[in-house]
């Protein structure tokens, strides 16, 4: 009782009626302030800020017209292996002679291109329909390697023709040549299978590798080409690898898609 009626009298007492209320401390309307500045500005950048999206894909380098797998025609023991891995070869050009039962055969390429695989040796024995070897299709010397990355099903309608493309190279050492550049070139409509990716890349280990998660979609990268570079290629270093990148070389592509406004993420 003592206390409340302290209180009425304090309440009742007409000396603090003009007294100012003091209703936020100084410290509060800086906080106040700071708050409103922060929503406005993220509101600002919403609308007029740009972010933009990758997509991560293996991929290997090698040329447009692929490659095949060259099977023996005929059973018998290798005599003489009459070509190496990495040369060029022209169609019908001699790879294998191979001791048959009805007397000596040669193994010879369907089209014209590069050794990149050598599976037969002399001495081996090889059955009809085996697998002996694998060649790039090349035309011409001097034509330009393309990128082929294998992209997750679910994530290849998103990738646009023109995307700017930024590939890390097996054999080249990114933290000191930088990564390579490309451009989208075509986007595969429909999913690969495992023995589709193997006989485009002549590697059954390929095939296997890129499909491991699920069957992707073929995305093409033409290479931005350079003649300062000594590969012959753009980089995002000032030259690149001292060297030449050869086909058939593992690399991993980050493909960056179309930049979007932040608040298309809020609007249906």
């Amino acid at each position: 009782m003592q206390f409340r009626q302290q209180a009425l009298s304090k309440l009742q007492s007409p000396e603090e009626i003009d007294l100012p209320v003091r209703f936020a401390r100084p410290q509060g309307r800086l906080v106040l302030t700071v708050t409103v500045i922060v929503m406005i500005a993220s509101a600002v950048w919403a609308v007029n800020g740009t972010v933009s999206t990758t997509v991560a894909a293996p991929g290997v380098l090698t040329h447009a017209q692929g490659s095949y797998v060259l099977q023996s025609p005929v059973a018998g023991q290798v005599t003489a292996v009459l070509a190496e891995e990495g040369e060029r070869v022209s169609a019908d050009a001699p790879l294998l002679k191979v001791r048959t039962a009805r007397g000596d055969a040669v193994v010879r390429t369907i089209a014209a291109g590069r050794l990149t695989t050598l599976v037969a040796a002399i001495g081996s024995v090889v059955t009809t329909g085996a697998d002996v070897a694998a060649v790039e299709r090349v035309k011409n010397a001097d034509d330009p390697l393309m990128a082929v990355l294998y992209v997750p099903a679910e994530r290849g309608a998103g990738v646009p023709v023109g995307a700017a493309v930024d590939l890390s190279v097996q054999s080249v050492a990114t933290q000191q040549y930088g990564v390579l550049r490309g451009k989208v070139a075509s986007v595969g409509r429909t999913a690969q299978t495992r023995q589709r990716i193997t006989g485009f890349l002549g590697s059954g280990q390929l095939g296997e590798e890129f499909s491991e998660q699920g069957q992707p979609v073929a995305v093409l990268v033409r290479l931005d080409r350079s003649a300062e570079a000594e590969s012959g290629y753009s980089w995002s270093t000032s030259q690149g690898p001292p060297y030449a990148v050869e086909s058939m070389t593992l690399a991993t592509g980050s493909i960056r898609l179309a930049e979007q406004h932040p608040i298309d993420w809020l609007l249906p």
